[in-house]
């Protein structure tokens, strides 16, 4: 083949290649060099942010078992087979369940891989002078040439002080300027992802010395904040029990405030206030808690989660002594408040007693001849009762529901099939149970409300990641990172001046600032020479 024909000519011969291309091979160390450079990109850090979003969306359309226990109750009753496969997939635990935290942990780990790095390099870049000044400045942005009667010397003094008032580092290169600015925006980004690590930090660390607990408070009743008060309690990876803040919480007074829907005919609340006293190191004190109203108690919020009726029921025996007297607790089922709640009596009487009841704050009956409430208000409260005989099983050691009676190994004595109608009773009635067991009587109607006591050490933190990296945001959005260079040339007449700038990613406004850096320097020059009648000619910029 002629040495001058290129070898893709039409008759030359088709070069020689290797049967196979030699590649390096990594070994066990450059496989995870390999993967911690995956691990640590930008691309990958955004994935996976991404998939800590998307993960996130089943917290909000289950019931998670922190916060809200009971829902996730009600969701097994009513999707059983459903509730199996979700809980199995930790869906109702979704914040600490095994597939989030991996996603938590990787971003944790991408985020510090490309943090840290990049730390550096910016401290590095803090210390280091401006770049040398290009060679052909006529192919850089806003590049412009001026003309003043001035030597190189003044010329490079008057540029410099110029660029120092405009906020500029500068270095001298021969006789020429290298100016540079904008390192806050590289400092505001890395303050941004600095902050998202102390997001991520602050709940996952932070936010296991927290707890959550609920308790259903009945009117005149009080609440002590320690462990074994609560009805339901969800503690954090690090809780300390002895770290509970000492204060009890009483209920003085329930107040709802209804409405009626003009279009609807349902009631609309329009307001609650539930007034306590609160008993903290020693000092009592009132407050009124409402909905999305908290009350701060030592280290704790507490919230007004829900409301109802309590009616204290008493039960008598057959010779007409209290067996048990007592609020007891009835959930509301509907807006109208019909509510549901259970009686359990294990002592005091021949048989072990459970009764099963629905509450109706302002009853009216139906044409079927059941009742139904027309109003929250207990304008005509009704008290209805299925009672049950048998072993309620409460001293075989398993914690039982005090809202729920399992009534499959016990003997329903009223309501039902039994032939003997459910026990009815308006509030001040007595009526007999059967078989002469004793009676039941409705005592009071006092209320009840639902609290939720939260302590979150990781507000504090998490605020101050969250105004860091905003204001990072900010930074990295709105400051330009820009580099500007002046040169001097001896001419004829005086100096030879020429201006252009670079910029590190967009900048708009980077050609206007070339040339208000042209008009100050010139201006300097003149006023600094005291040539008031020195003129700058705008030669046209050159382009490549």
């Amino acid at each position: 083949m002629e040495p001058l024909r290129p070898s893709d000519h039409f008759d030359s011969e088709a070069p020689t290649r290797p049967a196979t291309i030699a590649q390096p091979k990594l070994n066990a160390v450059g496989w995870l060099r390999f993967a911690w450079r995956q691990l640590t990109s930008m691309r990958t850090a955004l994935v996976l942010l991404l998939l800590l979003a998307v993960a996130a969306i089943p917290g909000s359309l289950v019931p998670q078992r922190s916060a809200d226990p009971n829902g996730v109750v009600q969701y097994e009753r009513n999707n059983p087979e459903l509730f199996a496969v979700l809980d199995t997939l930790q869906v109702f635990d979704t914040y600490s369940s095994v597939w989030f935290s991996a996603i938590y942990l990787l971003l944790f780990i991408s985020l510090i891989g490309c943090v840290i790095p990049r730390t550096k390099h910016h401290w590095l870049a803090l210390r280091a002078a401006p770049p040398a000044t290009p060679a052909r400045l006529n192919r850089l942005v806003g590049h412009t040439e001026r003309q003043a009667a001035a030597d190189v010397a003044a010329a490079l003094e008057a540029g410099d002080r110029v660029l120092r008032r405009q906020g500029y580092r500068i270095a001298r290169y021969g006789d020429s300027i290298s100016a540079e600015r904008g390192y806050l925006r590289e400092t505001g980004n890395l303050v941004f992802h600095f902050a998202l690590l102390g997001v991520l930090l602050t709940v996952g660390v932070a936010g296991g010395f927290g707890y959550n607990g609920q308790r259903v408070i009945v009117q005149d009743q009080s609440f002590t904040n320690q462990l074994t008060s609560y009805d339901s309690f969800n503690p954090g990876r690090f809780f300390d029990e002895t770290r509970l803040d000492a204060f009890s919480i009483r209920l003085d007074e329930f107040v709802p405030v209804y409405d009626l829907d003009t279009t609807t005919g349902f009631p609309i609340a329009l307001d609650y206030t539930a007034s306590v006293t609160v008993v903290e190191n020693g000092v009592e004190r009132t407050e009124d808690i409402k909905v999305n109203e908290p009350i701060d108690i030592g280290g704790t919020t507490t919230y007004l989660l829900g409301n109802g009726f309590a009616p204290w029921i008493t039960v008598y025996d057959a010779e007409g002594t209290a067996v048990f007297s007592q609020p007891v607790p009835f959930l509301p089922q509907d807006s109208n408040l019909t509510s549901l709640g259970v009686v359990k009596v294990p002592d005091g009487l021949d048989e072990q007693l459970g009764m099963i009841g629905f509450f109706y704050p302002s009853a009216v009956p139906l044409e079927s001849g059941a009742l139904t409430s027309i109003f929250p208000q207990p304008d005509q409260p009704v008290l209805t009762l299925n009672a049950f005989v048998g072993d309620l099983k409460l001293n075989e050691g398993v914690p039982r529901s005090v809202y729920s009676l399992k009534t499959e190994e016990l003997t329903q004595i009223t309501g039902g099939d039994t032939g003997v109608e459910s026990l009815v009773l308006g509030l001040g009635d007595t009526v007999e149970l059967p078989d002469g067991l004793g009676s039941v009587e409705f005592t009071s109607l006092p209320r009840f409300v639902s609290l939720e006591v939260h302590h979150d050490p990781t507000q504090a933190g998490v605020l101050i990641s969250v105004v860091l990296a905003f204001l990072g945001l900010l930074t990295s959005l709105f400051v330009p990172r820009r580099r500007l260079w002046i040169t001097a040339e001896t001419t004829g007449d005086g100096v030879r001046l020429q201006y252009a700038g670079l910029a590190r990613g967009d900048d708009p406004g980077l050609e206007r600032a070339v040339g208000e850096l042209a008009d100050a320097h010139v201006a300097t020059l003149c006023d600094v020479s005291g040539e008031r009648a020195a003129q700058s000619t705008q030669l046209p910029a050159s382009r490549a």
